[in-house]
């Protein structure tokens, strides 16, 4: 392989190593340009340097990396190239199981666990080349009440815009590393927003696709039927690249969907002239709540995307939020219970707070409601699935303020409750958290956009057709 030029020359720009996208650093790596193993090193060096200030990461794998690394170097050099994520380095949410190395849940109840099996989502991650760096900070069991308490194992993770802010959670160490330059990208779980949330709070693009479309085998549960696992990553077409290799048919995930994958990247670039884009703007009963500087920024991505020759046309949700939002939290709460009951009867001492505070509201949820939170939720996914087939996609919001300070406790729950993600897990449709800009005082503006299912190249489209046309991409978090 040929000497790696310095950082500042690759790609013509002046970005340091820890900056490059995958896109860029794919096309580096497979022209010989960079090694993957001067890449992991940069990142590695990263990690040593800022993590004690970001606290993303509960487990660095640096010698698994490096390892992997030499390997793929050596691969790559023998021109035997596996693709756009060869050499890359990456990194997990501690809810993703991977053999030999510790997953923890970020709870006490699973310091000393080290998994025998890796899931399904990082296999084929590393089957592609991707190297992975570690496991990243999360809400305990990846769940909670919104609250953040301060009480877990491992020191909460921080927002790289501004450290005394919340990430959003549960992937807080997901969404913290990727901007930082901690992670080229990484991957979370979301059952109420848990993907889309940090990616908001930290100015990613966040995707929770079609349920079933991206197995769920070998993580750490939360709620069977609202899990999402997906990828947190810097630009759309960089979460197309992941998508690509960890989407499809899993046998050992009963829930995966047994679709064809489409190629992600195919139509990418095509635009959204013609396509009926429905604008959410009206949220109903519950969306007053919505942060006007957040309402702004999507006025301007609905406008953005009309002057591209996209069909904007006003529609509105076919309930209120509080109908999804009723049904996400009973259904979690069992489903939650009756995962962890064991652990809670048995152990509910080592729990953090609000791990213990969701278990006793499972334990008091009754056949009868979770029977009719289930009701509901049909309901709800037939009215909401007919919206959804009468345009192309979906503009609405997601969080519906901007990540919180630590030091205003109250405002960290309504981070969380405040949102249309949840609309979504009721559903499962795909949905995309993008950034839309930020505030005045530099922290990180959203919106989601959202598909018919297993359309995940519709979502993809749209969001890159609107990144292609802002600048959002070319400001990092100054650390």
């Amino acid at each position: 392989m040929n000497k790696p030029s310095p950082a500042s020359e690759f790609a013509g720009q002046d970005k340091p190593l820890h900056f490059l996208t995958v896109t860029e650093a794919s096309q580096l790596i497979g022209s010989g340009q960079l090694s993957p193993v001067t890449l992991v090193e940069a990142f590695l060096a990263r990690i040593a340097a800022l993590d004690e200030a970001l606290h993303c990461y509960i487990t660095v794998a640096g010698e698994r990396a490096l390892a992997a690394a030499r390997i793929a170097e050596t691969e790559i050099a023998a021109g035997r190239w596996k693709g756009p994520l060869h050499g890359i380095p990456f990194a997990v949410k501690d809810n993703y199981y991977v053999a030999g190395l510790p997953t923890t849940g970020g709870s006490r109840l699973m310091l000393d666990h080290v998994s025998t099996t890796t899931s399904t989502a990082v296999a084929r991650l590393e089957d592609a080349g991707a190297i992975l760096l570690g496991k990243l900070n999360t809400w305990e069991y990846g769940t909670g009440n919104g609250g953040v308490y301060h009480d877990l194992p491992f020191p909460v993770a921080r927002n790289p815009w501004d450290l005394e802010r919340f990430t959003g959670g549960s992937s807080t160490g997901a969404g913290a590393s990727v901007p930082a330059g901690l992670a080229m990208f990484a991957l979370g779980s979301d059952t109420g927003g848990s993907i889309r949330l940090p990616a908001a709070a930290c100015g990613l693009q966040g995707f929770k696709a079609t349920f079933g479309r991206v197995s769920r085998a070998h993580c750490l549960p939360n709620c069977w039927t609202l899990d999402h696992t997906g990828p947190l990553t810097w630009t759309v077409e960089d979460n197309a690249i992941v998508m690509q290799a960890i989407a499809g048919h899993d046998t050992e995930d009963p829930s995966s969907a047994d679709v064809p994958v489409p190629d992600y990247r195919k139509a990418l670039h095509a635009g959204v002239k013609g396509l009926v884009i429905g604008y959410v703007r009206d949220l109903g009963p519950g969306g007053e709540a919505l942060d006007a500087v957040n309402a702004q920024a999507m006025d301007e991505a609905a406008a953005l995307l009309e002057k591209q020759g996209a069909i904007i046309r006003e529609v509105r949700l076919p309930a209120p939020l509080v109908d999804y939002r009723s049904v996400t939290k009973v259904i979690n709460w069992a489903e939650s219970y009756s995962i962890h009951e064991k652990d809670f009867l048995e152990r509910s001492a080592l729990m953090g707070q609000a791990l213990r505070e969701k278990m006793m509201s499972g334990f008091t949820v009754r056949a009868a409601d979770y029977l009719a939170a289930t009701r509901l939720r049909r309901t709800l996914v037939a009215s909401t699935d007919a919206l959804v087939r009468s345009c192309d996609a979906l503009l609405i919001a997601g969080a519906f303020h901007v990540a919180p300070r630590f030091d205003e406790p109250e405002t960290v729950s309504p981070f969380t409750s405040d949102t249309a993600t949840t609309v979504f897990n009721v559903t499962g449709h795909p949905a995309m958290s993008i950034c839309t800009g930020y505030d005045a005082g530099g922290v990180p503006l959203n919106a989601q956009i959202v598909g018919r299912f297993f359309d995940e190249v519709t979502v993809l489209q749209v969001a890159q057709a609107y990144e292609s046309a802002t600048p959002w991409r070319d400001r990092r978090p100054a650390l």
